[in-house]
C-alpha cells in the first residue's frame, strides 16, 4: 500500500473514531471529572438530612466558592455598617460530599446549588423566607436593608441591575465552561478549552473597557460601590488576582490593567477580606 493510501486509511480511522451523539442520550458510564460522583441528570432529594438553625435572623448554607463568596461579602458589608437585623449564622454545605442533595437543603433550593439563605426575621408574619441563587440573595438583602443598590427607579438602578444580570448570565461560561474544562475535566480537551478561553477573555475585555474610567462598576464614589461589584468581583476579580483555577498566566490577566486595579481595590475592603475565608460551621 502506498504512503498516500496509508495516510488516507489513518485519516478514515480517525474520522470513524469520532463521537457521534446517539438519538437518545442515556447516562451509561461515569462522566469523569472532579464532581463525577455527585453529577446525575436528575434533581431532588437523595438522602434525609436535617440542617442546623441558629439564633440569628439569617441562616446561610453555603461554601466559600465564588458563588458563595458573593453572599459572604454583602453580609459582611452589612456587618461593617453595624446594620441591625442583618446578623447571620453560616453553615458549610460540602458539595463534594453531596450535602446539597439533603432533604432540608433541597427544600430551600430545589436546584441543589449553593448558596441558600433563610430569612427568619419575619417569623411573626409567617413562615421563614428561603432564597436561592446568589444574585437573588444579594438583591433581596440589598433591598431589604436599603444598602448597596440604588432604590429609586432611574439610570443608577438600571445600570446596577444590568451589571448584576450580566454577571449572572456570563459567569457560567467562566465557571461551568472554562473552569470545568481547564481545571476539572478528566483530561485536557482542546476545542472546549479554546472555546471557553476565548469567551472568558472577551468578558474580561468587556470589564476592562468598562472600568477604564470608573473606580467601581457603577461610578467613582464610595457610594457607588454596590452589589454589581460584589457579584462580579467574586468571579472575575478573584480570577485576575490568581485565585481561581491556577489560570492567571494562561489567561494573561496582566493584560487587563483596569480590572486588576479594581480587583485589588475591592480585595482590600475589610468586609471582603473576611468574606473570602469566612468560617463556616459544620452541619453535623
Amino acid at each position: 500500500m502506498s504512503q498516500d493510501n496509508n495516510k488516507s486509511s489513518n485519516h478514515s480511522n480517525k474520522q470513524n473514531d469520532k463521537y457521534v451523539p446517539p438519538k437518545v442520550w442515556v447516562q451509561d458510564k461515569d462522566n469523569g471529572g472532579k464532581f463525577a460522583s455527585t453529577n446525575r441528570p436528575t434533581a431532588g432529594v437523595r438522602h434525609e438530612q436535617n440542617l442546623p438553625v441558629g439564633n440569628a435572623p439569617f441562616q446561610l448554607y453555603s461554601l466559600n466558592t465564588p458563588n458563595g463568596v458573593k453572599v459572604n461579602i454583602i453580609l459582611e458589608e452589612l456587618a461593617e455598617l453595624n446594620i441591625k437585623g442583618a446578623e447571620y449564622d453560616a453553615y458549610k454545605i460540602d458539595i463534594s460530599a453531596g450535602d446539597q442533595f439533603g432533604s432540608d437543603f433541597v427544600a430551600m433550593n430545589p436546584n441543589s446549588k449553593i448558596p441558600a439563605l433563610v430569612d427568619h426575621s419575619n417569623n411573626d408574619a409567617g413562615e421563614p423566607i428561603a432564597i436561592f441563587e446568589s444574585g437573588a440573595i444579594l438583591m433581596y438583602l440589598a433591598e431589604k436593608f436599603g444598602k448597596f443598590v440604588p432604590m429609586e427607579q432611574g439610570a443608577a438602578r438600571a445600570e446596577c441591575l444590568s451589571w448584576v444580570m450580566w454577571q449572572m448570565g456570563s459567569a457560567p461560561f467562566l465557571g461551568g465552561g472554562f473552569g470545568h474544562f481547564y481545571a476539572y475535566a478528566p483530561e485536557p480537551m482542546e476545542y472546549p478549552i479554546n472555546r471557553y478561553t476565548m469567551e472568558t477573555k472577551r468578558q474580561l475585555d468587556v470589564l476592562d473597557s468598562h472600568l477604564k474610567n470608573r473606580v467601581y462598576m457603577c461610578g467613582n464614589d464610595e457610594k457607588d460601590y454596590n452589589i454589581a461589584d460584589m457579584l462580579i468581583w467574586s468571579w472575575y476579580g478573584q480570577l485576575v488576582l490568581g485565585k481561581l483555577y491556577d489560570a492567571a498566566e494562561f489567561l494573561q490577566v496582566d493584560s487587563y490593567p483596569h480590572v486588576q486595579r479594581w480587583a485589588k481595590l475591592i480585595a482590600e475592603r475589610p468586609a471582603v477580606k473576611r468574606a473570602v475565608d469566612l468560617p463556616l460551621q459544620p452541619i453535623s
